[in-house]
């Protein structure tokens, strides 16, 4: 059976989300308001898309993801690094941002302000552990593995 992502509109001005191209893995999520929003440096924004999706099962998941342009061009950012929406959520897709750069930017209405991938989660049980299987790593992170 072919699982499908439920996109249910929930203002008129609301845009389904789309891929720019067939290889796009994501889809552009638009900005749905009325009227532009500025974000000054260091301030935050939550951004309503005006949807709401259904995934097909729990073993989908949705992330939100940054788009490169804003973050590389502009210092748009998610707020939250990387969103999730469950597969059990049924509210509006909202975005957040963050101006990480030192000029105003402002948000215009329909405009492409992040990018929604649909991708399987492994629902695997947990267990406690007293002792957990070795390895030449260990404990060792955060640069531990040496430059290259």
């Amino acid at each position: 059976m072919e699982q499908k992502l439920k996109i249910k509109k929930l203002r008129e001005n609301a845009t389904i989300p789309k891929r720019a191209t067939e290889g796009s893995a994501g889809m552009d999520l638009y900005a749905c308001i009325d009227t532009p929003v500025t974000i000054k440096p260091g301030d935050l924004a939550l951004i309503p898309t005006g949807i709401a999706i259904e995934l097909p099962c729990a073993e989908y998941v949705a992330y939100i993801f940054a788009r490169s342009g804003l973050g590389i061009k502009h210092g748009i950012c998610l707020s939250n690094g990387v969103g999730v929406v469950d597969s059990d959520y049924r509210g509006e897709v909202c975005v957040g941002l963050c101006n990480v750069s030192s000029k105003e930017y402002t948000i215009e209405p329909q405009e492409r302000v992040a990018q929604m991938v649909i991708s399987p989660v492994s629902l695997m049980p947990v267990e406690e552990a007293e002792e957990l299987s070795d390895t030449n790593r260990g404990a060792g992170g955060f640069g531990s593995t040496g430059k290259r």
